[in-house]
């Protein structure tokens, strides 16, 4: 143990295959939640844009939170994501405070660095993280969303036994846990369209910041790319100091850190997620973990869950599980939605 099976998610029959439970959410639910946006800097002379929703009141008066759940979005990502805002605006409405951080240039202004962010960068996480508790917070909970939760994976290993106390538990959805067997997975057929748009808009910024960093960027280069897995051998490996896009993936894919985790964890993977290969369903791993909980429902597609009943814009079973899981006084299997496999 802990696998968690079978998964208690069912989609809308409407929205019958992974596509659609991927692309119908990402393209039309309509969710708002009332950010407050600051703007912290960096020790290496950059910053980071940070939106915060409160359950409870502000956390510097004495009855405010002192629980926070730090969101981590996907690739290309924002707070504004709907898969982020509402799992935000769940939590919030479940007494939680929030913090959807930004990568570096994801927040509607380019960083002022020539990094970047790329997948395999933590420090920025954890730079947050230690933010948060300067902020008076007393508990956290790590929430990630595609590379945002390889990110939270990565992170919660590198730690290990190490890992702040104050961090109790995490929680991540479709996550890319073998980089390069995910990123074979978005040059298959059906998958292209994804491919597609990351790579434009990843090759746009990099375009942009070489307009006012004239001579620093390998546009050349970057406009060649025909997908990400080009993309990031041609810039995002060279760049960040890794030999290539083989070293990248692999130093890069938070599989391996999986074992290392400390805090009881929630890892939910649907089976029919375009952007994800076999290697991410690892159920041997799973069975062998103490602190770590798979669950790896049929359908779901890629930080899709829609639920089966209500609309479109309605609470997503995502975002109940997570509630759920991060909540539960206990981890016993009765709080779980599933039935467990040792």
């Amino acid at each position: 143990m802990p696998l968690i099976a079978p998964s208690s998610y069912q989609p809308p029959a409407r929205l019958w295959n992974g596509h659609l439970q991927t692309i119908i959410p990402s393209l039309f639910r309509k969710v708002a939640v009332p950010y407050v946006r600051e703007r912290i800097d960096t020790p290496d002379d950059d910053f980071l844009d940070l939106d915060w929703a409160y359950g409870h009141q502000m956390p510097d008066s004495e009855s405010g939170s002192k629980t926070l759940a730090i969101l981590t979005h996907g690739l290309e990502g924002s707070s504004t994501s709907p898969y982020l805002v509402g799992m935000a605006k769940h939590l919030v409405q479940n007494g939680l405070d929030c913090l959807a951080w930004h990568y570096r240039s994801c927040s509607g202004e380019l960083n002022r660095q020539q990094r970047f962010y790329h997948i395999g960068e933590t420090g920025d996480l954890h730079f947050v993280i230690n933010y948060a508790l300067s902020k008076g917070y007393q508990h956290l909970y790590l929430l990630g969303f595609s590379a945002g939760g390889s990110v939270t994976l990565k992170y919660l290993g590198e730690q290990g036994e190490h890992t702040n106390p104050a961090i109790r538990k995490a929680v991540v959805f479709s996550v890319p846990l073998d980089l390069m067997g995910s990123a074979r997975r978005l040059e298959q057929w059906d998958s292209l369209v994804y491919n597609y748009r990351f790579n434009r808009t990843l090759k746009r910024k990099v375009l942009q910041k070489a307009e006012v960093m004239p001579g620093v960027f390998p546009t050349a280069q970057v406009r060649k790319a025909r997908s990400v897995r080009e993309f990031d051998n041609l810039f995002t490996a060279p760049m960040n100091g890794f030999r290539d896009v083989t070293d990248y993936y692999t130093r890069s894919s938070s599989l391996q850190f999986i074992p290392k985790i400390t805090v009881p964890t929630l890892i939910v993977n649907a089976r029919n997620d375009p952007f994800l290969s076999p290697e991410c369903f690892p159920t041997d791993l799973a069975r062998e973990l103490p602190n770590v909980w798979m669950e790896f429902p049929e359908q779901g597609g890629h930080c899709g869950f829609p639920p089966k009943e209500g609309t479109i814009n309605s609470t997503y079973w995502s975002e109940e599980r997570a509630a759920v899981f991060l909540t539960s006084p206990t981890l016993s299997p009765d709080r779980r939605p599933g039935q467990l496999i040792n």
